[in-house]
Parts: structure tokens; C-alpha cells; sequence
């Protein structure tokens, strides 16, 4: 699928979008877009503020959210330090249940706020998945918020968003669902699966750069969280310019801050139209096949899968030497990464058949870099 769209298979095997998506020719076009408006008109800050609404309709219609419940940030980081400051641990309600799946900065997050009386509780995986009775009983009416990743950065493991967030309801508590790892790869509605919160990012399978990703808030809850860290672009009237008061937007906007990243505004639009005009569910099939090939395979000669039944689109194998055995299919101009001592292969909509056929002869030769099963 739109594979001549991406330089980088005329020289490599590109097997590493959970890490950062291949470059299109449409971003890179995108960015020079984005020179060519700056050069020739100047400082356009009418075109660059449409842009980027144009990208918060985009990111909504990827999820099934409203324009209004999106706020477009610098990165996810950046998202949960403003959902952070919107919260208080003063009262009954001071814990945040992690999972030990979750990415670093969305746990970093939560722990920098014990200095503000948030207490946090992390839920420890075994056999490769978070047990959903772990998370259930650590779960209670003091909890404020959950935190989860819809699919680990380590090992692909899927969670299921709509229990999880069922069980945080029953308790009171909202849900934090960090969908870095699954967004443009499978179908995700916010509505259907009950998250209160949702965030992502565009340089991994949306396709484009750093620098650019957001976050859905359930517009019931808009009223209710005022976000201390803040800045011009989170106010109801961005052109106001007024330093004698805060007047945050009604919408989302209020957890965004300073100046948007323009060029990766252009990028981010390029990529995310990519997904679109294939459509999720034709990705989704896609790498159905892709990893079911790659799994199937890996356990028929004996390689320990790190990645459990219900996964996502990255296929982990535990290795005794991973760094060597990356950086031996780099030699063989076959690009994948690692995490935790896994091998992380993570195929996109503009792999093939034939790519994870290349990997499995590859790995064949490096086996003894593999362990067994």
C-alpha cells in the first residue's frame, strides 16, 4: 500500500514504525511547503492557525472525537503536565493507578505530582499482560485517575481499553488511555470505548515528525479541569493579548500553551492524510496478516515471543544479546529496535509479505542470538 511513496525501501527494510514511522514523500513535500510560505509570505499567521485547525479536525476524525475535545500539543509530555496541573490530591481522592506498561513520561508524570499529595500505585504485569483483576482491585473509591497504555511500548501487549475504563467508572475515577502505540494502526473510537482522556502523537504510525501530538478530553469534563500550565494559544480569544487576566478557551484549546510547531503542523496534515485515504480498517486487516505471519512463524521455530495472544501492530522476541542482534540486521539493511531485551518488530501499512519473509531469513542466520521457547 503506498509503498513507492516512501524512499527509504529502495535501499533498507524499514520494519521499525513503533519507533518512528518511514519518511513519505508527501511530509517531506510537506515541510517544504512549509519554507516555501515562510519564505515568500513572510510570517502568514492566518494560514498557520488554520493549519492548525485543520489538523485538530483531522486528529478528531481519527478517533471519532469532536474538533472542540482535541487539543493540539508539542507532545504527550507536554499533554499530561497540563492535564497534571488541572488536577488537586488534597482531598479523598489522591491516587493514580498505573500499569507497568506504561511509557516513561506518562509514569514520570504522575510521580512528579506526590509533591502535590498524589499518592501512585503501580500495577505490576506477569506473563507478559497486566492482569485486569490486578488493575480492578487496585482500583477504589481514593482513586482520582488511571493510566494505561492501549498497547505497551515494550512488547505490543493490547489492553482492553472499554473493561478498563469501566472499571475506573465504577469507582469514580476518570481514564488516561496513551494510545502513541496503536493510533493509524486499528480502529479507535473514544466514544465507543468509554476513555475519558486520550493521548497520542504523530511521529510513530501516524507519520509524522516529533515535535506535534494531542489530547482528546471528554467534553463533559471541559468545565471541570482548569489547567494551570498554560499559555497564549490555551486562551478563549488567542489574538487578545491580554496580560491582565487568564481567560481559558471553553474547548480543549485550554490545555494547549505557548506557539504551535507550524512545521510539523505541515508534516503531521501530511501524514495523517496518508491514514485517511487508506482508511484504518484496510490497515488494520493489513497488518492483521503481517503479524500473524511473523508470530505464527517465530513460534513454529521455537523463538520466544515476549508478546502475549492479544497484541497490537509490534511482534516482540526475547533475545540474549539484543543490541548485537539490531545492529547485525542494520548490517543486513534491515531496520528494527528493541526495548526491556526484546526484539521489536513493528510493521506498517507499506510493509509486505515478502519484508517479514526477509526478516525471517535474517533471523534465521542471527538465531543464536534468539532465545527459545
Amino acid at each position: 500500500m503506498l509503498r513507492n511513496h516512501f524512499p527509504i525501501f529502495e535501499t533498507k527494510t524499514f520494519i521499525n514504525s513503533c519507533s518512528k514511522g518511514a519518511l513519505s514523500k508527501e511530509v517531506r513535500a510537506a515541510y517544504a511547503a512549509y519554507l516555501y510560505d515562510w519564505e515568500h509570505l513572510g510570517s502568514p499567521w492566518g494560514l498557520w492557525v488554520e493549519n492548525l485547525e485543520k489538523l485538530r479536525v483531522s486528529f478528531a476524525k481519527l478517533i471519532n472525537a469532536e474538533p472542540d475535545e482535541i487539543a493540539v500539543t508539542t507532545s504527550v509530555s507536554a499533554a499530561v503536565s497540563s492535564l497534571a496541573s488541572a488536577l488537586t490530591f488534597d482531598g479523598e481522592r489522591n491516587k493514580v493507578v498505573v500499569s507497568d506498561f506504561e511509557f516513561p513520561t506518562v509514569a514520570q508524570n504522575w510521580h512528579a505530582q506526590a509533591m502535590r499529595g498524589a499518592c501512585i500505585m503501580h500495577v505490576a504485569e506477569q506473563g507478559g499482560e497486566i492482569p485486569l483483576e490486578r488493575l480492578e482491585a487496585a482500583i477504589d473509591e481514593q482513586t482520582k485517575l488511571v493510566a494505561v497504555s492501549h498497547v505497551c511500548y515494550r512488547n505490543g501487549a493490547l489492553q482492553d481499553a472499554n473493561r478498563i475504563a469501566e472499571m475506573a467508572h465504577q469507582k469514580g475515577a476518570l481514564l488516561l488511555l496513551d494510545a502513541y502505540q496503536s493510533l493509524g494502526t486499528m480502529a479507535i473510537d473514544v466514544k465507543a470505548l468509554g476513555v475519558d482522556i486520550l493521548v497520542g502523537g504523530t511521529l510513530k504510525y501516524l507519520l509524522g515528525s516529533s515535535g506535534l501530538a494531542f489530547m482528546y478530553v471528554r467534553k463533559e469534563l471541559l468545565s471541570e479541569l482548569n489547567p494551570t500550565a498554560t499559555g497564549w494559544f490555551a486562551q478563549e480569544d488567542i489574538m487578545a493579548l491580554d496580560i491582565y487576566q487568564h481567560q481559558p478557551s471553553a474547548s480543549a484549546r485550554r490545555f494547549e500553551s505557548g506557539t504551535p510547531p507550524n512545521p510539523n503542523i505541515y508534516a503531521g496534515l501530511a501524514g495523517l492524510e496518508l491514514i485517511h485515504q487508506l482508511g484504518i480498517s484496510a490497515i488494520e486487516t493489513h497488518l492483521l496478516t503481517l503479524t500473524t505471519m511473523l508470530k505464527d512463524s517465530a513460534l513454529k521455530r521455537g523463538y520466544k515471543v515476549a508478546t502475549p495472544k492479544s497484541h497490537g501492530a509490534m511482534i516482540a522476541f526475547k533475545s540474549n544479546d539484543v543490541e548485537k542482534l539490531v545492529t547485525l540486521l542494520a548490517e543486513d539493511d534491515i531496520i528494527v529496535s528493541s526495548r526491556d531485551g526484546n526484539l521489536r518488530i513493528s510493521p506498517h501499512f507499506y510493509n509486505s509479505e515478502e519484508d517479514i519473509s526477509l526478516l525471517l531469513d535474517a533471523l534465521n542466520k542471527h538465531e543464536c542470538l534468539l532465545l527459545r521457547s
